[in-house]
């Protein structure tokens, strides 16, 4: 068998990228590379993986970390399927603001990679999905923040159809001007700065 390597697709927003496996088929099933390091445009050294268990509806994030360390993520859905989100959260990047997405789901088998310092969400499509991501830094409840995903000047043009379920804690998020306003957000030279060192 020839194995080939993931395409990988730099999104818009600088610590983002999208990839896609070659997915290899025969009539027992299929079978990919899900993850592999040396493919990696940023390094991710595996501290911690989460699996979440959502129902239709389910929008967990927008979640960011403090950096330095910061939390990368690599996210896979490896049932079901969900809208992924990236947001650039760094005060004084030049995408300030911007999110993008794509639909990660056990067909395609797309992973997203979200650099330290950027905000992931996501929000389950099907009656269930079961999504895997792999982090850089193990969970510090002192040092995990927010935004509110349902800010109207985020503005994330969340699938129609679906009534949004959020916890409690991303409900009462703070705004992306008011967490901009009280600090809270990560400094993008810092960032940047914190980047270099990982390689």
């Amino acid at each position: 068998m020839v194995w080939h390597a993931a395409i990988v697709d730099q999104l818009s927003i600088e610590g983002s990228w999208l990839f896609t496996p070659r997915v290899h088929a025969d009539p027992r099933g299929a079978f990919l590379e899900a993850f592999k390091a040396a493919e990696l445009p940023h390094p991710l050294g595996v501290a911690q993986v989460n699996c979440s268990v959502s129902r239709a509806g389910v929008l967990r994030g927008v979640h960011y970390a403090d950096v330095p360390p910061g939390q990368a993520k690599y996210v896979t859905c490896v049932s079901g399927a969900v809208l992924d989100v990236v947001v650039d959260l760094r005060a004084g990047s030049p995408t300030f603001g911007r999110w993008e997405s794509a639909v990660l789901d056990d067909e395609t088998r797309r992973a997203m990679l979200v650099a330290e310092g950027l905000g992931h969400a996501f929000m389950a499509l099907s009656e269930q999905a079961t999504v895997v991501y792999l982090c850089s830094a193990t969970y510090n409840p002192a040092g995990e923040h927010g935004v509110n995903p349902l800010d109207p000047d985020l503005g994330i043009d969340w699938p129609a159809g679906l009534e949004p379920v959020l916890s409690d804690q991303d409900a009462a998020a703070p705004s992306l001007a008011e967490a901009l306003a009280a600090g809270l957000l990560p400094d993008y030279r810092t960032c940047r700065e914190f980047y270099a060192t990982l390689h």
